[in-house]
């Protein structure tokens, strides 16, 4: 089979030849030791990258996307994997000031701004200072939500808005799969939002709406693009369970993510969705009751089991299986364990995608990431 061919049948719930696979994200340093190069994808590293790029004028930044793009879609091949990483995080916002190598201001210096530093070393770009601001009042959220809806109903996507899209299907057409975006559902994790979720629900019913609106467009898009597969999801939960209670998840969140499977499934796609962490407390309702397709960002340390998984929903497909932390931090041998565990669990119930749950962070030992790489290659057969 095609690698293509192969995720296909994950998802269709037929049986593959071998265990589909694929990493979620890779740091620079550790994509930069399999390419023997720099290379420019990751996550906060790529943020600064773009705030230099677009300090020393257009061409510069021109030259950023088109390495950084270039890089992803190489990092895919030389890997060997099934499911295709297009892209990586940005930061398309011009800084105000550079206030040294590795630090930007953002904003206005008399007004509302921020300063960003770039850690080396572990590849973040954080804020390291800003203008004093005070928590947003319900009256404030309101009007976010209600100018999330208006610049919602006023977007009109196109399939030449997705750059990187197009280039991995001109790469690798119908050879690897390429997953389609912004299907993405989620409250914001700042507190006043979360206090919104009791104090005003309404409001945040606003939000998700708009969140809504946009999710329906771009399915559409990726649809007319041939992109089956489309990520979604938001990040809302820690190893401890949901950031806000099953109730609340079920009367904001799950209408709405039984609209957005409604909506793949009226353009022949999947609905896919991702969050970190212990999401057992809303299981039934997120992916029982909702209509999701795909469960990916699956981290086992959280409690997440790929077996559980696939025994109480059958209808699931899985992608995961390998915690970053375990590639961070622990011996060859454990990497090598919880790998063939994942693996174990694909060949038994089918319908997994083995791979690493989320970004391989800039301080993991490549050796570990590429002892995960060999045994899934040398391991994947049925």
């Amino acid at each position: 089979m095609l690698p293509a061919e192969r995720v296909l049948c994950a998802f269709e719930h037929r049986e593959y030849d071998c265990v589909p696979i694929y990493v979620a994200g890779l740091s620079s340093r550790v994509a930069s030791a399999v390419l023997g190069r720099e290379a420019y994808v990751g996550g906060g590293i790529q943020q600064y990258r773009e705030a230099c790029a677009l300090w020393e004028g257009e061409e510069a930044h021109r030259e950023f996307l088109e390495r950084s793009l270039r890089d992803a879609l190489e990092l895919i091949r030389v890997l060997d994997l099934d499911v295709v990483r297009s892209a990586y995080w940005r930061m398309p916002q011009r800084p105000t000031k550079r206030l040294d190598e590795r630090t930007f201001l953002y904003g206005d210096p008399e007004g509302a701004w921020r300063i960003m530093r770039f850690d080396p070393e572990t590849e973040l770009y954080q804020v390291v200072a800003r203008s004093p601001e005070a928590e947003p009042t319900l009256e404030e959220l309101e009007r976010e939500a209600r100018r999330a809806r208006e610049t919602a109903e006023a977007y009109r996507p196109r399939p030449e808005d997705f750059p990187d899209l197009n280039a991995a299907l001109a790469e690798f057409g119908g050879e690897r799969a390429v997953p389609g975006r912004g299907a993405g559902l989620c409250i914001p994790r700042q507190e006043a939002w979360l206090a919104a979720i009791a104090l005003r629900p309404e409001v945040v019913h606003m939000l998700l709406e708009a969140q809504i609106v946009r999710a329906r467009k771009n399915i559409r898009v990726m649809a007319e693009m041939g992109l089956r597969f489309i990520q979604g999801g938001g990040d809302f939960a820690s190893k401890a369970g949901p950031f806000y209670s099953p109730q609340a998840f079920s009367a904001l969140m799950l209408p709405r993510l039984k609209e957005i499977s409604a909506e793949c499934k009226r353009q022949g796609c999947f609905h896919m969705f991702a969050s970190d962490g212990n999401l057992w407390p809303v299981a039934q309702e997120l992916f029982g009751e909702s209509g999701v397709d795909c469960y990916y960002e699956i981290d086992g340390r959280a409690g997440m089991d790929l077996a559980q998984l696939r025994r109480r929903f059958p209808h699931l497909t899985l992608m995961g299986g390998i915690s970053s932390e375990t590639l961070h931090l622990g011996t060859r041998e454990d990497v090598v364990r919880e790998t063939r565990a994942a693996l174990r669990a694909a060949k038994e119930y089918g319908s997994i995608i083995v791979g690493c749950s989320n970004q391989v962070v800039a301080m993991t030992p490549v050796e570990n990431f590429q002892t995960m790489i060999d045994v899934l290659h040398n391991e994947r057969a049925l």
